[in-house]
């Protein structure tokens, strides 16, 4: 007799689902809060943004600490197609975040189960889905 047949598996199955549930509610209020605080915070940066830029300063030191001012850049692309062949231009794979795309890389695999990169790792394991009942 099992752990399962032992306790029962409906019962275990309610139990997941109440878990499951609880883990929801608590995200959700963990998520409003945060948001909150995030508004906040973002208020306060703006204004200590707005500060550095009316006074041309790019520090204060404080009493309670430190702040500066920095550029922070972003880059992305709206051309992918120029993109690719600029990175394979310029031998550039290193503009690239070292990842491999998931769902690609099973269906790459699916459909050409013969070819294996060197160097690819799989980590399989069995997982439970519960779904609630209708």
């Amino acid at each position: 007799m099992t752990d399962a047949d032992k306790i029962g598996i409906d019962k275990l199955v309610s139990l997941y689902l109440k878990i499951r549930d609880k883990k929801v509610e608590l995200t959700t209020d963990f998520r409003k809060k945060e948001e909150a605080l995030n508004t906040k915070l973002d208020a306060v940066k703006t204004t200590l943004l707005d500060h550095c830029k009316d006074t041309g300063i790019e520090s204060v030191r404080t009493a309670s600490g430190t702040f500066y001012r920095t550029v922070k850049n972003k880059y992305w692309t709206s051309d992918w197609e120029s993109m690719s062949k600029f990175i394979v231009e310029h031998n550039a794979v290193d503009l690239l975040e070292k990842r491999i795309h998931q769902s690609n890389m099973r269906q790459f695999l699916e459909e050409n189960p013969e070819e294996l990169p060197a160097g690819l790792n799989v980590d399989a394991e069995y997982t439970i889905t519960v779904r609630r009942k209708k």
